[in-house]
């Protein structure tokens, strides 16, 4: 008789069991780099962004326009989150989540560090709610960078974000306080 239930039960609830349908593969993945003032040390900041890949495209002046206010990324605006204050020139930075934009130029990018988050691209970008800008150099990469990229670089004094694409990078330096 219990084997009965058995079937019955297999029999009723079977046809409603179904695999999962999960979506394929983003096309620009997420990713994240975390910076920390040493391997085994509490991390000091983070940054989320996702990786659109150059697929032969003409980046930046092309896919990336000059002069314009971009997400730094695919998707959703790059997220940056710090544990600590850091300075981003000199401008005090709290710890929290901010919102990480760039306007790209041939010589230098505007780096941008927003407080309003959890925005998609960088179509409702405030200029209101920036809470610091910093240029930086554009300078050469060694060699091509497929997917856009970025890593932080542990310094003395705090870290380097490094962002590069294409045949391009940046070097945005986070200082300690002091």
């Amino acid at each position: 008789m219990k084997n009965l239930f058995i079937l019955i039960f297999i029999l009723s609830v079977g046809p409603n069991i179904q695999a999962q349908d999960f979506p394929k593969m983003d096309v620009s993945p997420m990713d994240l780099a975390i910076a920390r003032a040493n391997k085994n040390g509490p991390p000091i900041a983070r940054v989320i962004y996702s990786r659109p890949q150059k697929k032969g495209r003409d980046i930046f002046g092309g896919l990336v326009p000059y002069n314009e206010v971009w997400r730094t990324g695919a998707n959703e605006a790059t997220e940056l989150t710090l544990y600590v204050p850091l300075m981003l020139g000199k401008t005090l930075l709290k710890p929290g989540t901010y919102t990480l934009y760039t306007i790209p130029n041939q010589e230098k990018w505007t780096i941008i560090i927003n407080s309003d988050t959890n925005v998609w691209g960088a179509f409702s970008y405030k200029k209101d709610k920036d809470v610091a800008r910093l240029n930086v150099p554009c300078m050469q990469a060694a060699a091509p960078i497929e997917s856009l990229s970025m890593i932080f670089k542990p310094e003395n004094n705090g870290t380097t974000l490094l962002i590069g694409w294409d045949d391009e990078y940046v070097e945005i330096p986070f200082k300690n306080p002091r």
